[in-house]
Formats: structure tokens, sequence, C-alpha cells
């Protein structure tokens, strides 16, 4: 996953600055971000503090690691059931 140039207090504080009432096209000028981001940040991080958001990404990669885990178990257990099938 890409990493992005803004850290999590700068969302935060460029989330409160379009709450204050700074125009988003004013805003995403003045920091060189799309309005497209700017919204897809409000609409995950909106009412949030810096110290959630970095606990909800501590989550999401945990669950990214336990999905690719659980995929991983899978294609195995796949491939030992065709390989015992075929020796009986």
């Amino acid at each position: 996953m890409k990493k992005s140039r803004f850290s999590d207090a700068q969302i935060i504080a460029i989330l409160k600055q379009g709450e204050s009432g700074i125009p988003v096209a004013q805003l995403c000028r003045e920091h060189g971000m799309s309005a497209a981001s700017y919204y897809k940040w409000r609409s995950k991080y909106g009412g949030l503090e810096a110290p959630m958001i970095q606990s909800m990404k501590s989550t999401e990669d945990e669950l990214r690691r336990f999905k690719k885990m659980y995929a991983e178990l899978s294609l195995q257990n796949e491939l030992l059931k065709e390989a015992l099938g075929k020796k009986v």
C-alpha cells in the first residue's frame, strides 16, 4: 500500500480547516492535494482524532495480515486435500 505524504496529524488539521469554513478548492490548493483526497479523508476519518486514526490503521493492518494468512492456509488445505485424494 502506498504511503501517504501527509501524516495523521496533518490530515486531521486539514479536515478541521475544512470544517471551519475554508472552501475545499482553496484548501486543496494550499496543501497541494486533490479534492478527491479531501473527500475520501472526510468520509474515512471525519470526527476522529489522531490517536484514533492510528489505532484504526493498526487494526486495518492486522486484519490485512489475517486475511493473507487465511488465504495461504486455505490454499495449503486445498493442496493437502488434493494430495490425499489422489493417493487413496
